[in-house]
């Protein structure tokens, strides 16, 4: 399945202790760059959040943004962590006996150590939960707005490859016609300059000619980049890196054709498949 890197989603639910809403974007990114912004309360679900990114995302730029609105008739929790300011009591006493002068200890500064106030109640363990999953509802909504996207982006890449090989079937069965027609011009010069050369040295630079302009190899290198794509377009892996290396691919045999254009239609015909190379390739910016 192809998935587009451009996406937003936002999921939002009312609790006894207030409104939660997530918002998530996506971008297109060369690799997958996460930046989560949660409430100081919720910032212990940043590493579990970000991991669970990883495995259900490839490739983007996400921002997940959490926002949390307490309901104006929730107390607050401040729930003491006993244990941990027992133990804190007790080092701070043990120091302050091999001390001179010792300063008595600052209630404050007890409070401020990390995870004195962490203890929770079970309304905020609930509330975490809830976000949790709230996360895996935005989550869901954004791969399936990808997932949209990206089907859309495979439609066009498909055009575009059927009108490649409809020009690629075109160019080879006018290359017998163009080649007879500029050797024969080329016959008609000689004579109208009344050269007398050799009919057999005439022959080889023909040959040596028709094989310069020979794209035979070219197209059937493009049929070929054109059967890969289709296949790459059906992986069930991340296809971005994939198919843009293809492009670069395509428009190496496309420069080709272009070099070796013998008339206006071959010069045509190299630069269609130029432009349906340059619209994929702009599309692919934003696959995963």
């Amino acid at each position: 399945m192809v998935f587009s890197m451009t996406a937003f989603a936002r999921s939002e639910l009312s609790t006894d202790q207030g409104n939660l809403a997530w918002e998530l974007r996506s971008v297109n990114h060369r690799y997958l760059e996460s930046a989560l912004r949660l409430p100081d309360a919720f910032r212990d679900l940043e590493g579990p959040l970000r991991e669970r990114l990883r495995k259900h995302i490839a490739r983007g730029k996400v921002e997940c943004t959490l926002r949390f609105n307490p309901a104006t008739d929730a107390a607050p929790d401040l729930s003491l962590n006993q244990p941990l300011l027992d133990q804190l009591i007790e080092a701070a006493g043990r120091i302050g006996k091999q001390l001179d002068n010792p300063a008595p200890i600052n209630p404050l500064e007890l409070l401020a150590w990390p995870g004195v106030l962490g203890g929770e109640g079970r309304d905020q363990v609930d509330l975490k939960a809830q976000a949790d999953q709230l996360f895996n509802q935005a989550l869901g909504e954004l791969k399936a707005h990808r997932a949209r996207e990206g089907a859309e982006l495979r439609e066009l890449i498909e055009s575009r490859l059927d009108s490649m090989a409809e020009r690629v079937i075109t160019l080879r069965e006018m290359m017998p016609t163009l080649l007879a027609a500029h050797r024969q011009k080329l016959i008609d010069r000689f004579n109208e300059a009344k050269l007398e050369l050799d009919s057999t040295r005439i022959e080889q630079e023909l040959v040596i000619l028709a094989q310069k302009i020979d794209v035979a190899e070219e197209l059937d290198r493009i049929d070929t980049h054109i059967n890969e794509t289709r296949h790459v377009l059906d992986s069930k892996a991340a296809i971005g890196r994939r198919l843009d290396f293809l492009m670069q691919e395509f428009n190496r045999e496309a420069n080709t054709l272009g070099s070796k254009a013998i008339d206006a239609r071959s010069t045509q015909a190299a630069v269609d498949l130029k432009v349906y190379i340059e619209q994929m390739r702009e599309q692919i910016q934003n696959i995963e």
